[in-house]
């Protein structure tokens, strides 16, 4: 085996255990789940305007839930799933508008597909601005 060939088959073992450690990372750090049923509150916010849905779900994630009520439209983004209309209202990307998630009262991080719900959770939909 050549010098040349070791560098490359050494970069690729580091590669290998990098992901690895990026996988391990992310299982021991993701939110944690509940399974079974559960009732979540889900607020639409237009402004003054609240619409307030009571949904009951076996779903472990909002994306879930929401589908189950065909509740929004969106599309999948490189940072999950960016829902782009809600109750049938789209956001207007020429005024800037975009769906903000706050759930329990604090913005997510996640997407609609990452963010876990559970019994209890109340979920704001707000049409925002930036």
């Amino acid at each position: 085996m050549n010098k040349q060939t070791k560098i490359v088959l050494i970069a690729v073992l580091a590669l290998v255990v990098l992901l690895g450690v990026f996988v391990a990372v992310y299982y021991f750090s993701r939110p944690d789940t509940e399974s079974g049923g559960k009732e979540i509150i889900v607020k639409v916010i237009e402004g003054d305007n609240v619409k307030t849905f009571e949904i009951k779900t076996d779903a472990e994630y909002l994306l879930d839930a929401l589908n189950e009520k065909n509740l929004i439209a969106g599309e999948s983004g490189r940072y999950g799933y960016y829902i782009t209309a809600v109750d049938g209202r789209t956001a207007n990307e020429d005024k800037r508008e975009w769906w903000q998630i706050v759930k329990n009262g604090e913005q997510t991080t996640t997407g609609a597909d990452t963010t876990p719900i559970k019994d209890g959770d109340i979920i704001e939909l707000i049409l925002s601005t930036y």
